[in-house]
């Protein structure tokens, strides 16, 4: 009797253990898996702890500079940087308060009458799915962002919930995410013949956070040290998440403010993409590797292939999350070709590539013959050479703000792909034009000077991202370079037709700050 109970014991003692080790054990590992990755359904974030770091305010200061003094923060304080605009009117706001947020509680409403109708689809079907509970606050940072855009810039120079935008995309929840409207446009139909592919070849998804706010996410497709290959098209180069970083940082450090918030974030793609995705399309594109790593690809026909995939490690990847701007339905933006457009074939040329007259053309066309559009150009061919993108073929403007309106600074995956070369086509309209604003002269000349260099506030600056080094030390220094470029561009046009006719003063001066800054800068 007692040898048959020792034996019962010794054999529910072995079932006990293989249960444990072959279910609950895996289970457990499982479950452990996704919860330290960052899934969603267990409500917690930590895909920002893989770096050991959190995002740094742009207020304080950071640990490379707490022995000295902050360039970057000396830099914002400098008179150029605290020009005093105009009262804003009424109508120099992009939206008000109450139409805003109106429309964002019926988008809320539809979210989650939709969500309840999922959910109970999917109970139908005997499927559990996380419910993605939204929480939506007036005063969220988005909302704050999207509140605080006016005819000048996107962002008041002093806007501090700009700093919490970017604490949000990083580590909010994402409670949905689903490929982005221009690529659902393509509905996968897309024409292998063209020579410069749409937007389905770049693979970059419109994730939706917990608080309602909305962000594009481009994963990385190259690596910090790789540059783009010399014999590589401009419409055919990658689109780098860490070139999207690093132009919002340099649209701010140039004070243009025309660059929507973009950080950068690592991305747990099963539980943050396919476990929260409505989108069977998306659903779709998910596979596992040879490597045991999760990857997806965009649906478009000719990158439906393994090959163009993109692939976490194995479910990490990391990536540029982009604030949107208001939808269009409540903030029309329209789309311009660049007068400086380039020819998307192999062999063409655009008539400014051939005519140095070219801008006496233009500057006979609406709406460059008059105000500040033409001058808002030169900003932006500044900008793209200093980060080496060849890629400007439109740029959009907020209807309401019309011909004054500024210019946005949208998709710069393109640039920074070569730091050993400097794309002096680029500044085209700079040479031909000679002309540029008077504050975008005094705020470059500041720059080149040892104790606001470029290449160090940048660096100071992207060292507040959580996935730093964002750039690598030589495309540091090619900003420093390039700098120095366009200044001596500027001053053979101010030799050969002077300053008055190419220096436009664009400010008006506020209690004698800014005259001892341009007293600082001349000469």
């Amino acid at each position: 009797m007692r040898r048959d109970r020792f034996l019962l014991a010794v054999t529910l003692t072995t079932v006990l253990a293989a249960d444990v080790y072959f279910v609950l054990l895996p289970r457990l590992r499982a479950w452990y898996h996704l919860s330290r990755n960052g899934c969603t359904c267990q409500g917690v974030n930590v895909s920002i702890e893989y770096r050991g770091q959190t995002f740094q305010k742009w207020t304080s200061g950071n640990n490379a500079t707490s022995e000295q003094e902050s360039k970057l923060e000396r830099l914002f304080s400098h008179p150029l940087y605290n020009i005093r605009l105009p009262e804003l009117a009424p109508d120099e706001r992009l939206l008000e308060e109450e139409e805003l947020m109106g429309y964002y509680r019926r988008k809320v409403t539809r979210w989650e009458r939709q969500q309840k109708l999922y959910v109970e689809a999917a109970a139908a079907s005997n499927i559990s799915i996380p419910e993605q509970p939204v929480t939506f606050d007036p005063n969220a940072s988005w909302l704050k962002f999207h509140l605080g855009i006016n005819r000048y810039a996107l962002y008041s120079r002093d806007d501090r919930s700009i700093d919490r935008l970017l604490h949000d995309m990083q580590s909010a929840n994402i409670i949905s995410a689903d490929y982005t409207q221009d690529e659902k446009a393509l509905k996968g139909a897309c024409d292998c013949s063209q020579v410069v592919k749409p937007s389905g070849h770049h693979l970059k998804l419109a994730l939706k956070l917990q608080d309602f706010g909305k962000a594009m996410f481009k994963p990385m497709r190259q690596e910090r040290h790789e540059e783009t290959p010399e014999d590589f098209f401009y419409f055919v180069d990658f689109q780098r998440h860490n070139a999207e970083i690093a132009s919002f940082h340099l649209d701010r450090v140039l004070d243009f403010r025309r660059v929507p918030p973009v950080v950068g974030r690592l991305i747990n793609v099963t539980g943050e993409i396919l476990y929260t995705t409505h989108s069977d399309d998306l659903r779709s594109v998910f596979f596992t590797s040879p490597a045991n790593n999760t990857c997806f690809f965009a649906k478009c026909l000719y990158v439906c292939k393994t090959e163009y995939a993109v692939c976490g490690h194995p479910d990490l990847l990391e990536g540029s999350m982009s604030a949107y701007l208001p939808g269009l339905s409540i903030a029309p933006r329209i789309s311009i070709p660049n007068p400086w457009i380039r020819s998307y074939t192999f062999t063409g040329r655009e008539e400014w590539e051939v005519n140095p007259a070219y801008c006496d053309t233009i500057k006979g066309l609406y709406p460059y013959s008059s105000g500040n559009r033409l001058l808002n150009i030169i900003d932006m061919t500044i900008f793209d050479f200093l980060t080496g993108n060849m890629d400007r073929h439109h740029y959009e403007i907020f209807t309401k703000f019309g011909d004054e309106g500024f210019l946005l600074h949208l998709d710069n995956a393109r640039g920074f792909g070569r730091h050993s070369h400097d794309e002096m086509s680029i500044l085209a309209p700079l040479t031909q034009c000679c002309i540029i604003k008077r504050s975008t002269l005094l705020r470059l000349r500041l720059l080149a000077r040892p104790e606001y260099r470029l290449s160090d506030v940048m660096r100071e600056s992207l060292g507040r991202d959580s996935l730093m080094p964002i750039l690598t030390e030589p495309h540091l220094q090619a900003l420093d370079r390039r700098l120095g470029r366009v200044l001596k561009t500027v001053g053979r046009c101010v030799k050969k037709l002077g300053e008055a006719q190419v220096v436009v003063t664009d400010f008006v001066a506020s209690s004698g700050a800014t005259e001892r800054g341009d007293e600082g800068q001349s000469g």
